[in-house]
């Protein structure tokens, strides 16, 4: 099954194939996971694939779900908060750049 790249491409075939043949968009409309999963769409078990069309009087607006926030081990606060993170060796302990 896709993953990644390859899946972005498969949904722009999908959305090609809905554009120019109507049984299909009908069916991708109703019976969306099986129309996805046979023009090899992967969708994870547990996830709901809602499919909606724009018109010239009607436009969806998709908002996406809220970032998470990143939780900073001890470790990375103590750099940040002591200043000693070092940006010429992607955060490794370097007294080069501190002592000057």
């Amino acid at each position: 099954m896709a993953k990644g790249k390859e899946q972005g491409g498969k949904m722009g075939e999908v959305i090609n194939k809905a554009w120019s043949d109507e049984g299909f968009k009908a069916r991708l409309l109703t019976e969306t996971m099986t129309a996805l999963k046979e023009n090899g769409i992967y969708i994870p078990e547990g996830v709901t694939v809602k499919v909606v069309e724009n018109t010239d009087k009607v436009f969806h607006l998709v908002i996406p779900p809220k970032p998470r926030p990143v939780e900073l081990s001890d470790a990375d606060l103590d750099k940040v908060a002591g200043g000693g993170y070092c940006w010429n060796c992607d955060g490794g302990d370097c007294r080069t750049y501190q002592d000057s």
